[in-house]
Formats: structure tokens, sequence, C-alpha cells
């Protein structure tokens, strides 16, 4: 019997060590992937943009896709002065733009401007970031060009100015429109209720722009950290923005007139458009109804900046804005479709340059590396010297004499 227990201790032994082992080995961890959490504003963009092509579908089944195709085919080659018409007002915006940058920016010249400047509209046009996406890739550019807060400043107050333009351009042809649309007294009321909350928000940037409360968030929640915390760099480099911007409104103000009013001369080009798509279409439109039109347009553009890509609305305010005046469905569709295909063909322009200047910008940053590492091994050098040796270390012999 004692045999027999030896022999089985002996042969279990090896699995008493293994269960040994497990219990006194820490739990195993299990690294599963980190899921970020869904972006509520990505959310909030996709569900427009879901609704707007829902919209742009309807819509081009309601008018049917043969007569569309039908009344397009009409334009011919008249759609060429349309494209071309859109380069023109995107040009003139980016004069007024430069009247709102600061620093080395303002001294660029206009081509690089321009380029930049349909860099975000290529954006703007084919990303859903509903017209903030751009901005940034703006702001990116002109941080090339001249580091500091000069590029931020730059473009936020060229947002500003342009969506103000925008807003005097709607409202100076609103007292155009009044006497010539048919439209429905609620919808009227809608359109009053929209345009002054879009006014509120932009009054309202303004005097943060002015004050210098932009990043007042930003520094109130640095407070409470200590030096060296990330948001303490942040709330610096804000405070640098802030006052460069209250700089610009205090030193500057005939800018930011002049940056609206080229502005308003972008947005006038529309008004030519739209009076040429008339009589390409063989339709005895005078300049007033095309005036019309286009003010009704752009205040639709205006009222649902939000939806990315402008996808259904585009089309669908043209509609209504040329059924107000007294012009059909499909009339208003293919009016839309032809500044769709004339954004899309500057949009592909934009992708273009934005591609030319990145890849320009890698260079120029490949190229200066070698220099910028022996700048800063030659600053180093210079502030931590090697120590001098003292006299007895000079005459101590080397550790291997050969």
């Amino acid at each position: 019997m004692k045999g027999e227990a030896q022999t089985n201790r002996t042969k279990h032994a090896p699995r008493a060590a293994k269960h040994k082992l497990i219990a006194t080995c820490p739990p195993r961890i299990l690294f599963r992937p980190r899921i970020p959490p869904a972006n509520p504003m990505k959310r909030f963009h996709a569900i427009l943009m879901t609704l707007g092509l829902a919209l742009l579908s309807y819509l081009v089944w309601k008018v049917g896709p043969g007569e569309l195709w039908r009344e397009l085919s009409f334009l011919g080659w008249g759609v060429v002065p349309l494209v071309l018409g859109e380069g023109l007002a995107e040009m003139i915006h980016t004069v007024g733009w430069r009247h709102c940058l600061s620093g080395p920016h303002r001294s660029l010249p206009w081509v690089t401007l321009f380029r930049i400047r349909m860099a975000g509209y290529a954006i703007n046009c084919l990303t859903p970031t509903a017209a903030l996406g751009g901005e940034v890739t703006k702001g990116a550019l002109l941080t090339s060009h001249g580091r500091g807060p000069a590029a931020a400043s730059g473009v936020l107050i060229g947002k500003l100015c342009f969506a103000l333009a925008h807003l005097v351009f709607v409202v100076l042809g609103g007292f155009l429109v009044l006497p010539l649309v048919r439209l429905p007294r609620h919808l009227w009321q809608a359109m009053f209720v929209c345009g002054m909350l879009v006014a509120t928000g932009m009054f309202l940037f303004l005097v943060l722009q002015q004050q210098g409360k932009l990043g007042v968030i930003v520094r109130w929640l640095a407070a409470a950290k200590p030096v060296g915390h990330p948001l303490q760099r942040a709330a610096r480099e804000f405070t640098a923005v802030d006052e460069t911007i209250m700089r610009f409104y205090r030193e500057r103000p005939q800018d930011l007139l002049l940056a609206i009013g080229w502005h308003l001369v972008g947005y006038s080009v529309g008004i030519v458009q739209t009076w040429l798509f008339f009589h390409l279409l063989h339709q005895d439109a005078t300049w007033t109804l095309a005036a019309a039109a286009c003010f009704l347009g752009m205040c639709f553009d205006l009222l649902t900046f939000a939806i990315p890509l402008n996808l259904g609305t585009l089309e669908g305010g043209r509609i209504v804005a040329l059924q107000a005046i007294g012009y059909t469905v499909l009339m208003g569709m293919t009016y839309g479709l032809a500044l769709r295909l004339a954004q899309l063909f500057w949009a592909c322009f934009g992708l273009l340059a934005y591609a030319l200047l990145s890849s320009r910008t890698a260079a120029a940053v490949a190229v200066d590396l070698p220099t910028y590492a022996a700048m800063q091994a030659s600053a180093l050098t210079l502030a931590n010297p090697l120590p001098e040796r003292t006299t007895a270390e000079a005459k101590m012999p080397p550790l291997n004499p050969p």
C-alpha cells in the first residue's frame, strides 16, 4: 500500500505542480483593441448627409431622369461659361480674403492664396465636414508660409467676413425679391426665424472675436492645471490668436469693410450666371428676375449651411427659387445641377492645388531637416559646452596606453 501511494504521488506530481503554478501566477490579461466612442458631430453630419442624399434622389425621381438629361443637353457648351463664372467668383473672394490676413501671409502672391483657398474649397465640397474641414486645411497650408497665430486669425476672420457678406447679400436682395416672388406665408415665417438665428450666431461670433474671448473656456480650464500641462500650452496659443484678432479689429477696421465689399462683388457674379443660364435655355428673363432667383437661392444656401456638401439643398433651393418667380420644377433642378457641375470642376482643381502645395511643403521640410539638425546641434553645444580639463586631469596618463 505504501508503495502504491508513493507511485500515485509520483504519477500526479506534474499535475499538482501545474495547478500550483497557475494559482500563484497573476490572472491572464486579455488585451482587446479599444474602440473609441462615436463622435456626436460626425454622427450628426452623417444623418444630415443621408437626409440630403435622400432629398436629392427624390427630386431626381420626381422630375424624371430623362427629362432632366434632355434639359441639361440643351445647355451644351454653355456649361463652360457657367463653370468659369464659379471660378471668377472664387478669384474675387480670394482678394477679399487677403484683407483678413496678417503678418507675412498678407504679402503672399495672389496665386498662392488662390490655390490655398481652392484647396479648402475642395475639402468643403467633397467631404462631409459642413464647411469646417476646408478652414482647417487653409490654416495648415498658411502655416507652411509663416508660423504663429497669424494663420489661425486669418482663417477665423476670413470665415466671419465671408459669412457676413453672404448675410448682407441676402438681406439687400430681400428688398428686391419680396415684390416679385410668390411663396407661402409659413415659408416666409420659417425663413425669417432661421435667418434671425443665423444672424445672431454671426453677431455673437463677431463680438467674441472683438473682445478676445475665443479661448476663454480653454484658459478657464487651464487655470486649475499645473505648469507644463498641455492645457497651459493650448491656453497660451489661444491667447496669442485672440490678441492677433483684437489687434486686427482695433488697427484695421477698413480692411474688414473692404473684405466684405469684395465678397459682395464675388457673390454678385451669381446674378450673371443665372441670367446666362436663362438665355442658354432660350428663356426670356430680365436681369431683375435673374437677380431675384439668385438672391432667393443664396438665402436657402445660408439657411442650410450645416448640410454637408449642400447635398439636396442646393438643388431643392433652386427649385423653390425658380418656382417662386414662375418657372418649372424641371428648370430649377437643371439650374441646381448646372451649379453642382461647376462646383465639382473647381473642387477637382482645388484637390490638384492641395496635392501640389502639400508636396512642396513636404519637400521644403525635407530639404531643411539637415540644416535644422545642424543648427540644433550648434545651439546645444553653445548652451552646454564641454567642461575644460584641469591641469591634473591633463597630466593623467590614458587608461589604455599603447
